[in-house]
């Protein structure tokens, strides 16, 4: 991983290109050799997965890490499984995405004023990072934070992994967390003074665990994005 000051294309080329977690790297190439029945006949990304959005976005979304057969194949965060499509319908309705389905890299789909990124920037074996391999990965999300944080004003944050790891990175990026630290729940917002407020929500995740139980539905991920896209000036 690299500090010196660049460009966010330039920092996405650059965590594409990480080897920094050994676990990691084997697990993300193992899968692209081995493939999925379903996607036998493609070419898996199997490097880290960059951020996607804009550079002047104001509105950030936080995950957890690339999905083995999803980013992990396409190379584009959450696109190509089922928990990206549940996202990218959300992002879609509010009006923070061109087309409510994210298949490929090059499906045409833009989002406005709005960027995906995670702590965790390589697929996981069980989609568990380790503690060691989220420290390790922090630096390139804190960089992204960054190169965002003159027009970043609110993150929609999916999980408690990502609430966990994004915390620290806020810190050292300029912006006061306030001890204890706020705890992750659906709903919870938080508003971090900084260079400029920045306006913390929590979201459950979009995994199929939480869409197919109900505990996540598209009306509760739609009031989260909504009211996010409010907070940042996006209406």
């Amino acid at each position: 991983m690299t500090d010196v000051r660049c460009s966010l294309a330039e920092l996405d080329q650059a965590v594409s290109e990480c080897r920094a977690c050994p676990r990691l790297v084997e697990w993300r190439e193992q899968v692209a050799r081995t493939k999925r029945a379903a996607y036998a006949s493609e070419t898996y990304w199997g490097r880290p997965v960059p951020g996607f959005g804009p550079a002047d976005a104001s509105l950030a979304v936080v995950g957890l890490a690339p999905a083995a057969h999803g980013g992990n194949r396409t190379g584009r965060m959450f696109t190509g499984d089922r928990s990206g499509d549940v996202l990218f319908q959300a992002l879609y309705d509010v009006g923070l995405a061109s087309q409510p389905e994210s298949v490929s890299r090059d499906d045409g789909l833009r989002l406005f004023g709005t960027r995906i990124t995670a702590p965790v920037h390589c697929a996981p074996p069980a989609n568990r990072p380790t503690p060691a391999e989220r420290d390790t990965c922090s630096g390139w999300l804190a960089q992204e934070l960054d190169l965002l944080r003159p027009t970043l004003r609110a993150v929609v944050v999916l999980g408690g992994f990502g609430w966990q790891a994004l915390l620290p990175v806020l810190a050292q990026a300029g912006w006061q967390v306030p001890r204890p630290r706020p705890r992750f729940g659906h709903g919870a917002h938080v508003v971090l003074p900084g260079p400029s407020d920045l306006h913390l929500l929590g979201c459950y995740h979009v995994s199929q665990q939480n869409t197919f139980t109900g505990r996540l539905t598209p009306a509760m991920l739609r009031e989260v994005f909504g009211r996010a896209a409010s907070l940042a000036g996006l209406d």
